[in-house]
Parts: structure tokens; C-alpha cells; sequence
């Protein structure tokens, strides 16, 4: 965890405005999809962290008992999903050969387990949502050259960042940088 270094902001013209291309995906190719979610990701984590963050500080003003129980579910699950992975082959297979069905079955445990709690539209509006917008970006917006340079050195190990392990420990570490 010591060589883990957080990647640059990107600018807003590059995240979203003026030089910023937006394409629907193939979705034909699955493969060719998910690399660009994959690079997506790692390219521009440090905006979607920032965008997630600033979602969770404005639910946590309005609900923060509700927010913190949700989040602790989404960790624990996520955890509980990475350790079970790790030590179950069957799971292990699970998690590489259908990344979006593993998210999605982190997220509709943490829902179902949230929805016995009470937690439901807090989970909704501020974990899912921010979850939500930040795939729904990483799917549409092309890479450009510097981000297939970054997502390179990213996948040849000359930079570790947050991003990156998060991807590790849901078994795409292979497939970033392509």
C-alpha cells in the first residue's frame, strides 16, 4: 500500500466539457465495453472519487445515521465478496468471468440486507446513484491518447493507485490497459 499514489484531477473540459467525447458503446462487444469502463476508471478515478464523496458529504447532511449503516453494509459485503473470492475457486471463476453480475449481486445483497435495516433510499440515492453515474460516464466517454498512455503505465505496474485495487480485488487487474 505504500507505492499507492492517487492520480491527477482531470480538468472539467476533459471530464465532461469542450475536448470531452461521448460515444454509446458497442454492445455487441462485451469485451471491448468493459476495457473502456476499465480505463475509464483508472483514468479518471480521482473525479469520480470526488464526485462520490461530494454526493455522500450532501445524503450525510440530510441522513447521516442512515448513510453510515449503509455504508458499512456496502464495505462489509464487499469485503465478505473479496475474502470469499480469494478462497473459493468457484467464486474466484464467478468474479472474472462476470464482473458486472458480481457488482451488481454486492450491490442487490447490500439493497436486500438495507431494505431489512430501513436503509433503502438512502442506499439508493446516495451509494447506488453516485455508483450509477460513475459506470454511466466510464460507458460512454471515448479515451483519448493520454489516457490510453496513463492506463498503460497503470497496467505494466510503473503506477499503483486506489483505482487499481479496487479493480484487482474484483479480479479485472488483467484486462486494465488494453
Amino acid at each position: 500500500m505504500v507505492d499507492v499514489q492517487p492520480p491527477p484531477f482531470r480538468t472539467l473540459d476533459d471530464f465532461l466539457l469542450g475536448s470531452a467525447r461521448f460515444s454509446v458503446p458497442d454492445v455487441r462487444n462485451l469485451d471491448r465495453w468493459n476495457n473502456r469502463i476499465i480505463n475509464n476508471l483508472l483514468y479518471y478515478q480521482s473525479n469520480y472519487f470526488a464526485f462520490a464523496v461530494a454526493f455522500l458529504v450532501v445524503v450525510g447532511y440530510f441522513q447521516p445515521l442512515q448513510l453510515i449503516l449503509g455504508a458499512t453494509v456496502v464495505i462489509l459485503l464487499f469485503l465478505g465478496f473479496v475474502w470469499a473470492a480469494e478462497n473459493k475457486a468457484v467464486i474466484r471463476r464467478f468474479r472474472r468471468n462476470h464482473p458486472s453480475l458480481s457488482v451488481s449481486a454486492i450491490l442487490g445483497s447490500s439493497y436486500l440486507l438495507l431494505s431489512v435495516l430501513g436503509g433503502v433510499a438512502v442506499f439508493l440515492f446516495g451509494i447506488a446513484f453516485p455508483i450509477l453515474m460513475i459506470l454511466i460516464h466510464a460507458s460512454v466517454r471515448l479515451r483519448s491518447l493520454k489516457n490510453k498512455l496513463e492506463n498503460k503505465l497503470e497496467s505494466i505496474g510503473l503506477k499503483r493507485t486506489p483505482m487499481g485495487l479496487i479493480l484487482e480485488a474484483l479480479g479485472q487487474e488483467q484486462e486494465a490497459g488494453s
